[in-house]
C-alpha cells in the first residue's frame, strides 16, 4: 500500500510543515543572520567607511573642479568646509591635551609614572633614531639629488626661503619653550629667537662694525611642549596632595570626559571635512607633472622610508614587546590614519586617535590619555625620515660630499630637533633648516621641500601617529603585566598571612594545653607537620 505524502516509514509527519517549507524556513533564517551580520558590521565600521569614502569622493571631486579653472577666491570658498574641520580639531586640542595629561598623571602612582615615562622616552628616542637611520640610508642608496643639479627654485616658480637662526639658538628655544613664562600666552604663542644688528664701534678705516645679537620674540602658534610639561607636573603635584587634591582631580577628569564627548560629535563631521580638504588640495595643485619629474626620486625615497618604518619596523617593535599581531591593533585605527592623511597634522589627529585607541583596542584611559598627547608632541618618526632624506638630497644637489661626522650630525640633529617639530602641516620644514645649519649647508633650497611637502607630509603624519598609537599599545601591555604581577604577589602574600595566622593559632593552643598539662590533638597533628617532629619543638619555639 502506498504511503501518503504525510507519512514516512509508517510515521505521520505534521501536515502543517512540509520539507520545502522547512528548507524555506532555514533559508530565511540564514538570510536574516547574514543581514544581521551585515548591519552589525556596518554599524561597527560606519565611521571608517564614511571617512575612507570621503577621501575617495574628495579625489574625484577635486579632479572635476580642477577643470573649472577656479579663481583664488573661489578656491578659498571651495575649501571652506575642510577649513572648518581643521578649526574644530584645533579648538579641541588645548583642553584635550591639558586635561588628559593632568588626569592621566594624577591617576598613576609615582613609581608607575616614572617607569612608564622612562619606557616611553626610550621608545620615542629609539624609534626616531631608527627612522633617521632609514632616511639617511635610503638617501644614499637612491641618490635623489644626483642629476638634479640644474634644478632651481626659478624653474618651479618658487620663492626662496631663508633661515638665519643659529643651531644653538634653535635648541635653546626648545628648552625655553619647555618652561613658558606665561601659561595663558602659551596657549597661542611660543618663544623664538630673532636677531638685531648692534653697532660695536669702528674699525681702523672708520667703517662701522656691527654684531648680531639674539633677542627674544613671540611667534604665533601654541606652545604645546610647555603645556605638556606643565600638565604632567601639575597632575603629579595633585596626586601628592592626597585628599586635598581629589576635588581638582575629579574636575579635570570630568572636563576630560566632556571633551571626549565633544570629540565624538566632531567625528561625525570628519568625512565631509576630509572630502573638501582633499578636494581643495587637488584643486590648488600646480604643475604636478613637473614636480614629480623634477623631485620624483626625493618623493619616492621619503615615501619608501615611511612604508618601511611604518609597515615593518614599528610593527616588529610592537610584536617584540607584546607578542601580539600588530596589524590587528592597527586595523582599529583606520579613521585616525585617514584623518592624519587628510589634515597632515599630528595634533589635529589626536582627538580621533585617543577615541579609537580606547574604544577599538581597549587601551587603558590612564595610558592613552597620558602617552598620546606626549607622543603627538615629541614623537615624529615620519618627520625624521623625510628631514634626513631632505638634508642628504640638498647636499647631493649642491655636489657636497658628506663625511662620517656630518652624517652622524644629521642623525643626532634630526632625532633631537624632531622633538620640537610642530605637529602642524609643513611643521618639519623649519627643522630641516636646523639640520642644514648644523652641517654647514645653504638653506636656499628649502623651498623645493615646501613645493612637494603637501605630498610627503601626508605619509609623514600617518607614520607619526602610528608610532604614537603602537607606543600606547606597548605601554598598555607592560602596565597590564605589572598589574598581574602585583596581583599575584598580593594573592601570595594573603596565602602567607593565612598560614601565619593558622600557625599562631596552633601556638596559642599549645601554650594553653601546656598550662593544662596535656597535649591536644591539634598539637599532635602539628607535631607531625613540623620538621622537628615533636610537640616540644613547638613549645620551644614559643
Amino acid at each position: 500500500m502506498a504511503k501518503s505524502k504525510g507519512e514516512i516509514n509508517g510515521h505521520a509527519m505534521p501536515h502543517s510543515e512540509s520539507t520545502d517549507q522547512i528548507l524555506d524556513r532555514h533559508r530565511t533564517s540564514e538570510q536574516k543572520s547574514f543581514g544581521q551580520k551585515l548591519r552589525g558590521f556596518l554599524r561597527r565600521n560606519l565611521m571608517v567607511i564614511l571617512t575612507v569614502s570621503g577621501v575617495l569622493v574628495g579625489v574625484g571631486l577635486g579632479m572635476m573642479v580642477r577643470k573649472m579653472n577656479l579663481t583664488r577666491a573661489q578656491m578659498t570658498y571651495f575649501a571652506f568646509p575642510g577649513e572648518m574641520l581643521l578649526r574644530m580639531l584645533k579648538m579641541i586640542i588645548l583642553p584635550l591635551v591639558v586635561c588628559s595629561l593632568v588626569s592621566g598623571a594624577a591617576s598613576l602612582d609615582t613609581r608607575s609614572l616614572g617607569k612608564l615615562g622612562g619606557i616611553a622616552v626610550g621608545y620615542f628616542l629609539g624609534t626616531t633614531l631608527i627612522a633617521s637611520c632609514i632616511g639617511v640610508s635610503l638617501a644614499f642608496i637612491i641618490k635623489p639629488g644626483v642629476g638634479a643639479g640644474a634644478l632651481n627654485t626659478n624653474s618651479l616658480a618658487l620663492e626662496s626661503i631663508s633661515n638665519d637662526k643659529e643651531t644653538a639658538d634653535s635648541f635653546l628655544d626648545l628648552a625655553r619653550n619647555l618652561f613658558p613664562a606665561n601659561l595663558v600666552a602659551a596657549a597661542f604663542r611660543s618663544y623664538a629667537t630673532d636677531y638685531k644688528m648692534v653697532a660695536t664701534g669702528n674699525d681702523t678705516n672708520g667703517t662701522a662694525l656691527y654684531q648680531k645679537v639674539p633677542i627674544g620674540t613671540d611667534t604665533d602658534g601654541m606652545n604645546i611642549l610647555g603645556l605638556v610639561l606643565f600638565a604632567m607636573v601639575f597632575g603629579v603635584a595633585l596626586r601628592k596632595l592626597g585628599p586635598e587634591g581629589e576635588e581638582l582631580i575629579r574636575f579635570f577628569n570630568a572636563f576630560n570626559e566632556a571633551t571626549m564627548v565633544l570629540v565624538s560629535w566632531i567625528m561625525w563631521y570628519v568625512p565631509l571635512g576630509i572630502m573638501f580638504l582633499v578636494g581643495s588640495k587637488i584643486v590648488e595643485m600646480e604643475d604636478v607633472v613637473l614636480l614629480v619629474t623634477s623631485l620624483g626620486k626625493y618623493i619616492f625615497a621619503s615615501i619608501l622610508g615611511h612604508i618601511i618604518h611604518g609597515g615593518v619596523v614599528l610593527p616588529l617593535i610592537y610584536f617584540a614587546f607584546t607578542r601580539k599581531n600588530p596589524f590587528t591593533f592597527l586595523s582599529g585605527l583606520i579613521t585616525p590614519f585617514t584623518t592624519a592623511f587628510a589634515t597632515c597634522s599630528s595634533s589635529a589627529t589626536l582627538p580621533s586617535m585617543i577615541k579609537c585607541v580606547e574604544e577599538n583596542n581597549g587601551v587603558d584611559k590612564r595610558i592613552s590619555r597620558f602617552i598620546l598627547p606626549i607622543g603627538a608632541t615629541v614623537n615624529m618618526d615620519g618627520a625624521a625620515i623625510f628631514q634626513c632624506v631632505a638634508a642628504v638630497f640638498i647636499a647631493q644637489l649642491n655636489n657636497h660630499e658628506l663625511n662620517a661626522g656630518q652624517i652622524f650630525t644629521i642623525l643626532v640633529t634630526a632625532t633631537a630637533s624632531s622633538v620640537g617639530a610642530a605637529g602642524i602641516p609643513a611643521g618639519g620644514i623649519i627643522t630641516i633648516a636646523i639640520i642644514l645649519e648644523a652641517i654647514g649647508l645653504p638653506t636656499n633650497d628649502l623651498s623645493l621641500m615646501l613645493a612637494v611637502d603637501w605630498i610627503v607630509d601626508r605619509t609623514t603624519t600617518v607614520v607619526n601617529v602610528e608610532g604614537d598609537a603602537l607606543g600606547a599599545g606597548i605601554l598598555h601591555h607592560i602596565n597590564q603585566q605589572e598589574m598581574k604581577k602585583k596581583q599575584q604577589e598580593a594573592e601570595l602574600g594573603e596565602d602567607e598571612e593565612e598560614e601565619a595566622e593558622e600557625l599562631l593559632e596552633v601556638r596559642v593552643e599549645a601554650v594553653a594545653n601546656r598550662a593544662d598539662g596535656e597535649s591536644s590533638p591539634l598539637v599532635r597533628h602539628q607535631a607531625v607537620r613540623t620538621p622537628e617532629g615533636t610537640p616540644e619543638a613547638i613549645e620551644s619555639m614559643l
